[in-house]
């Protein structure tokens, strides 16, 4: 009877977790968002419950559950699939390269600041996106030797919450407040790559469970690159994996494209079985060559990325 009650207690709480991943089908309702993202790990997590409540009594329910959590985590990675870039599109022979680096540093990270500035300028970035980066400020002279160009952190916006650094001229550089909560979390500029020019963009997006904060930020994100057109890379903190309902909506609405199979890059105690909440984003157009999570989170709770994206010239 102990066998029996114990695997009548684990089914409970399989179905439980299996139901509240399972609304995202249904609702998308914000107070479950952050669950969403969470479908791979905890349909991971449910099926292995299964197998022990199996293992102490089996059943049909038992069977039932182990399906469905197996269902689950096969369909969360086939939706990832719907936005990697497409294998038979390799980058043209007269292609020029760039290199983005994105990383959110944490805004109290004074003590490890000097090695994300020695990192950025090692990193080979053409154009760095940085959030929260405020600890950075007193290193600003010695990144402008190599980044001569930036927005953030007294240009165009006083704040150093998000900074965008550059190789190459900026032109046309905005920032926007998208919502109430949060100021100057969403900036882009125009750099010509290639002989275009193309909208880089980065955001850093509301937590998921803050009321509609994060759908209502990337709603109003995607009207603004809508405006100012062409092709589109951006970057920065979703705080929300590729699978959660608004981010699979705002990547339909500008037609993009992951830069590759996306690293877990928070947070960094969970190492490969954390969330990918971290991404950069590109146009069809661009052709990703690389992506990889930089090894060392130097004190942040998150991981940074860089992408390496082939860009055909103009015709």
């Amino acid at each position: 009877m102990a066998r029996d009650r114990i695997s009548s207690a684990l089914g409970v709480l399989i179905s439980l977790g299996l139901v509240i991943v399972s609304l995202r089908y249904i609702t998308d309702f914000w107070l479950l968002a952050f669950f969403f993202s969470l479908q791979p790990q905890l349909a991971v997590v449910a099926a292995l419950g299964s197998l022990l409540s199996l293992a102490f009594h089996r059943s049909r329910f038992g069977y039932g559950l182990l399906v469905l959590s197996l269902l689950l985590g096969a369909h969360a990675f086939w939706m990832k699939r719907e936005f990697l870039p497409s294998p038979d599109a390799p980058p043209a022979a007269d292609a020029t390269q760039i290199r983005l680096l994105s990383f959110n540093m944490l805004g109290n990270n004074d003590a490890n600041a000097r090695r994300i500035g020695d990192m950025v300028k090692a990193s080979g970035a053409d154009v760095a996106y940085l959030f929260e980066a405020g600890p950075l400020a007193p290193y600003l002279a010695d990144l402008s030797a190599i980044y001569p160009y930036r927005i953030g952190c007294g240009v165009v916006v006083e704040t150093c919450d998000l900074l965008m650094l550059s190789k190459h001229p900026m032109t046309n550089p905005q920032f926007v407040s998208l919502s109430d909560l949060r100021q100057n979390r969403f900036a882009v500029a125009t750099i010509v790559v290639g002989g275009q020019p193309v909208e880089f963009a980065a955001i850093h997006v509301t937590k998921p469970y803050f009321d509609d904060y994060h759908t209502m930020e990337l709603r109003r994100a995607s009207r603004i690159l809508k405006e100012r057109g062409g092709t589109l890379v951006i970057g920065g903190d979703f705080n929300s994996d590729t699978i959660a309902p608004d981010m699979q909506r705002f990547l339909r609405r500008g037609n993009l494209q992951t830069a590759g199979v996306e690293p877990a890059t928070w947070p960094v105690e969970a190492g490969i079985f954390g969330i990918p909440i971290d991404h950069i984003y590109m146009s069809k157009t661009i052709v990703p060559t690389a992506l990889e999570r930089i090894e060392d989170s130097y004190g942040s709770n998150h991981y940074g990325l860089i992408a390496d994206l082939s860009l055909a010239p103009a015709r």
